[in-house]
């Protein structure tokens, strides 16, 4: 009875896996990505407790293929900690590192013969984001979720920082269209979204 007990700490502090699962990207009915990704909980590498994503996506069906592999660890406060994002292009391959510090995300960008680092300011509600590797979206909608919806037409924001392209120009507006919800034949509420880029 005490070694199993010692064996279920043991894979808990080690990270568990919450959900782990394939995502198919496809245009048209042509596959064009596959993504493998595994949510876990425990301990991040600064010794807190959050939540780490690993997710690996492969664009294989234009030449070159390339694969995008982030590890991203957020803290309980759903804030990211630290980012490791490999992209393995044949042309360009490159490195992308993040890491939380007070009020800030600082993101660096290693290839071959450039270095480049950039601040980005954090808020309450901060994401990183990619537009070509879906599982990252899982902490903005963990965060969208944990409020309640704004009525339609009003607007809030976030801050979300592009993994890739790290710049900073927000947009926010409501994220439905309000001529056509309805819900138990009462008046819409609709959530919100922020767009990157």
């Amino acid at each position: 009875m005490t070694t199993g007990l010692f064996a279920l700490l043991l894979l808990q502090a080690a990270g568990a896996p919450l959900d782990e699962g394939v995502l198919v990207v496809r245009v048209d009915t042509l596959e064009v990505a596959r993504e493998s990704f595994r949510i876990s909980h425990g301990r991040l590498s600064r010794g807190e407790a959050g939540w780490t994503l690993a997710t690996t996506i492969r664009y294989d069906r234009a030449r070159p293929v390339i694969v995008l592999a982030p590890i991203l660890e957020v803290n309980g406060d759903t804030l990211p900690a630290t980012l490791q994002y490999d992209v393995a292009d044949p042309r360009q391959p490159s490195r992308i590192l993040g890491e939380l510090g007070r009020g800030r995300f600082t993101v660096r960008l290693v290839a071959r013969a450039t270095e480049r680092a950039r601040e980005f300011a954090t808020g309450r509600r901060t994401v990183v984001l990619d537009d070509s590797v879906f599982a990252l979206y899982v902490f903005a909608a963990w965060q969208a979720a944990s409020e309640p919806a704004a009525p339609c037409g009003a607007t809030r924001s976030k801050s979300a920082t592009s993994a890739q392209r790290p710049r900073r120009s927000i947009t926010t507006r409501p994220a439905c269209d309000t001529s056509r919800w309805k819900a138990n034949r009462a008046p819409c509420t609709c959530g919100w979204m922020t767009r990157v880029g």
